[in-house]
């Protein structure tokens, strides 16, 4: 390995694990949905997993079909723009809805009380709520498949800014094996970052005293992937 593949290989490692570390959007929403949606551990790594694939490999994929048509750089850095004004606004929009969606789901779900009287027996009352009986159960799995998916189509279309421009092109003055390499690098780095990230916070969560917020979980998911989104698309990160 020469010296420039060693500097270049330290340099994909570094910003992989950087770039998900500094950037909200690589985990929070695996975290809140685990936890808005009961996810087994198991789920959840598969889960993040496969979008920490679909976000790298579609930036590798327009990478090294930028490197072998010879289309200049700043050519893809403005594609990988784009797509990425795709995704935060996607994100946003998933956010939204879903946060929409939990409102209204724990407010037809608020608990209530029902007095009752027994013969010879005294009046006592109990609290419970109607939702989860009067809901459906395909409609129930019909979301708990679609988020998945919907998750996957928006870290399909989010960019890996620097593994293009700063990897990638100085990558491919080596060889087209350098190349491959140093995308390895990077997307292991990356992905690995994320499942660690999401997998000691659900872990971590389980603990937490939330029994009274469970009801607003779902709304509360949908706000933080909303800010994820709005953070990205107003903030830059």
């Amino acid at each position: 390995m020469s010296q420039e593949l060693l500097l270049l290989t330290i340099t994909a490692a570094s910003i992989g694990f950087f770039h998900t570390l500094f950037g909200p959007d690589h985990y929070l929403p695996f975290i809140v949905m685990s936890k808005a949606r009961s996810w087994s551990m198991v789920k959840t790594s598969w889960i993040t997993f496969l979008c920490g694939v679909g976000h790298i490999l579609s930036s590798v994929l327009l990478g090294m079909l930028g490197i072998a048509l010879g289309i200049a750089v700043n050519t893809l850095v403005d594609v990988e723009s784009f797509r990425g004004e795709i995704a935060a606004w996607m994100l946003i929009a998933f956010g939204l809805v879903y946060m929409l969606w939990g409102i209204r789901r724990a407010i037809r779900n608020r608990p209530h009380s029902h007095f009752h009287a027994h013969e010879n027996v005294k009046h006592h009352s109990h609290i419970h709520s109607h939702h989860d009986e009067h809901t459906h159960v395909h409609q129930r799995e019909g979301v708990k498949s679609l988020t998945p998916w919907i998750l996957f189509t928006i870290f399909l279309f989010g960019p890996c800014e620097p593994l293009i421009p700063i990897l990638m092109y100085p990558a491919a003055t080596e060889s087209f094996w350098s190349v491959v390499w140093i995308a390895a690098v990077f997307g292991s780095i990356t992905i690995g970052t994320m499942m660690t990230i999401v997998l000691i916070s659900s872990f971590g969560i389980q603990f937490l005293p939330l029994k009274k917020m469970e009801r607003y979980m779902h709304a509360i998911a949908g706000a933080t992937i909303l800010l994820c989104g709005l953070s990205i698309q107003f903030l830059g990160l």
